[in-house]
């Protein structure tokens, strides 16, 4: 069993998921990016994940729709959305269905790395409570 925080990475800018790997795997993250919302909800379908990275402004499918895809299929995935059209409302939707964070672009990797630091630190705490039974 690896301790390593499974993250899935999806933007349909391919150079955002080009930036986002290697400095998201920098910090020992299991990182896999996809550019194709269709695509990236079909591999939620098949693994869970720990932390999911998702753009809200997509072709098809946008972001609000893969956090309630994600919420679906676990309740303990956290959603981090990531913006450059950020506006108080969709801040406010995205947290009001269960996004843990919401991030406007152009942002630093390291920016992003904190909120993932900051929601790893909320999955570990989570977990022990289950394990101590006190929920």
């Amino acid at each position: 069993m690896s301790n390593k925080l499974r993250t899935l990475v999806l933007d349909d800018e391919p150079i955002v998921c080009k930036r986002l790997k290697p400095a998201l795997e920098k910090n020992g993250y299991d990182v896999e990016i996809f550019e194709d919302p269709a695509k990236a909800l079909k591999r939620i379908d098949e693994q869970e994940f720990d932390i999911v990275v998702t753009d809200i402004r997509m072709e098809d499918v946008d972001g609000i729709q893969v956090l309630e895809h994600v919420r679906a299929h676990s309740k303990r995935t956290k959603v981090i959305i990531i913006t450059g059209y950020a506006t108080v409302e969709m801040a406010r939707e995205a947290l009001a269905k269960g996004a843990f964070d919401f991030i406007a672009k152009p942002f630093k990797p390291d920016d992003l790395r904190a909120v993932i630091a900051k929601a790893a630190k909320e999955l570990k705490s989570e977990k022990s409570e289950d394990h101590t039974g006190s929920k």
